[in-house]
């Protein structure tokens, strides 16, 4: 990376942090382009390339001759961004639930699609992923149990046949990791996920879409009811 492109991406990160931290709120002007050039001891070309960074994630409206503003969270169209920014500022809890609820849109038709299209390999694939969390609970590696769930349902996405469900569900990855790592360090989180995924291995052994869909949907709710119970309650 060359230094002008490391300059900018600090400009805009640390600019986006100061965002999420309040300092500078959607809605709201930032700084000129020559105030924020001297806090960070930076030339005016290298903001100016910060700030379209930062205007492509829809995250600024850079209006000519008139400057910056931060843009709503709504119209943020990085997702990574936006739940930063909403769990930073006391919706966490209404992100968690929210997220489950985009995962149940997208992943209990994947579920669905993939039943009566997945081989053998690919479930042999799945249920190594479930072992793999058996072994790494009873090693107290939350980061080996969330990396095997995270491929388990890697797996399923891709052998649902439907390239887009799998990009539609990208943007989240990131923030699953987070999520599942501290949902995951619950030891009763751990047994009762250990026990859904392998509930959605036998439904997609059946070939039933609606079996498939059913398993993911009950994991989903599990999820869903686990997170009230032992991390928002």
């Amino acid at each position: 990376m060359s230094r002008r492109k490391s300059l900018v991406n600090t400009v805009a990160d640390d600019l986006l942090d100061g965002i999420i931290a309040g300092r500078f709120e959607p809605g709201g002007a930032l700084p000129t382009e020559a105030e924020i050039g001297a806090e960070f001891d930076v030339s005016r070309v290298t903001v100016r390339e910060a700030l379209r960074t930062l205007s492509a994630r829809g995250i600024v409206r850079v209006v000519s001759g008139v400057g910056s503003r931060v843009a709503p969270v709504e119209e943020w169209r990085s997702v990574s961004d936006a739940l930063r920014f909403r769990a930073a500022h006391g919706d966490d809890t209404l992100v968690a639930e929210q997220l489950i609820s985009t995962r149940r849109v997208i992943e209990c038709e994947a579920a669905a699609l993939a039943a009566p299209l997945i081989d053998d390999a690919a479930l042999g694939e799945c249920a190594a992923c479930v072992d793999e969390m058996v072994a790494a609970a009873a090693a107290g590696d939350v980061d080996r149990f969330v990396d095997a769930d995270l491929r388990f349902h890697a797996r399923i996405l891709g052998a649902s046949g439907n390239l887009f469900l799998g990009v539609l569900l990208a943007p989240l990855t990131e923030v699953l990791a987070e999520r599942r790592a501290q949902t995951s360090r619950v030891p009763e989180i751990q047994e009762h996920a250990i026990a859904e995924h392998r509930g959605i291995v036998d439904a997609l052994r059946t070939r039933d879409p609606d079996a498939a869909r059913a398993a993911m949907d009950h994991h989903l709710q599990q999820t869903l009811d686990d997170f009230r119970r032992y991390v928002a309650g």
